[in-house]
């Protein structure tokens, strides 16, 4: 079994402008940006999806209300990433064989990229299957459970990177003809991701 972690917890200190904003629950063509990157998970071959929250958690909740997701809030959101792992990855069930860790604020990944690392990671058993956005190594990350453990020591705001960069040999990178999915990080960047999800006419 595969899970989705998707880590929407952050501060959103950028975005926010001393105005106590959080960029997750911010509508974006339509939706909040964190359930638009829910959905597109809920979409793909994963057989669970598990959603970090921390700053603002309240309304990340309610941004998420009627999907089929379990909700696990991180009340130590301040320390980093590394504190979202550690909660996300300890509230998976025992059968979870590899879970595909996104970012809540790259609502525009599409779920054919996730497919595509849950395909290469059946085929080639390795532990850490990353995609390849033309040449650039992007999120979401598929992670092996014998490397859980790892993830849940992961300290700060890095991530997973230092456990990527340290061990190339435990990794598939799967290439993908497009750009890399953009972060809300700012208003700014929410108006592009908003231009990129709006409907087609």
């Amino acid at each position: 079994m595969i899970a989705g972690v998707v880590l929407a917890a952050g501060a959103s200190r950028r975005f926010a402008d001393g105005r106590g904003a959080q960029k997750l629950v911010a509508h974006a063509a339509g939706k909040p940006v964190v359930r638009w990157t829910v959905e597109r998970m809920l979409a793909s071959h994963v057989d669970e999806v598990v959603v970090v929250t921390g700053h603002e958690c309240d309304a990340v909740r309610r941004a998420l209300d009627g999907l089929d997701v379990r909700v696990v809030d991180n009340p130590y959101f301040a320390r980093g990433l590394g504190a979202s792992l550690e909660i996300g990855i300890g509230a998976l069930q025992a059968a979870i064989t590899g879970a595909v860790i996104a970012l809540g604020d790259q609502p525009t990944v599409p779920t054919v990229v996730i497919d595509a690392l849950i395909e290469a990671w059946h085929e080639r058993r390795m532990p850490i299957v990353a995609p390849l956005y033309r040449g650039v190594r992007g999120n979401p990350v598929l992670f092996g459970a014998s490397l859980f453990p790892e993830l849940r020591r992961v300290a700060g705001d890095h991530g997973a990177r230092d456990i990527i960069a340290r061990s190339p040999e435990r990794v598939t990178l799967v290439d993908v003809d497009a750009d890399m999915p953009l972060d809300v990080d700012d208003r700014t960047s929410l108006d592009s991701v908003a231009r990129l999800l709006a409907p087609r006419e």
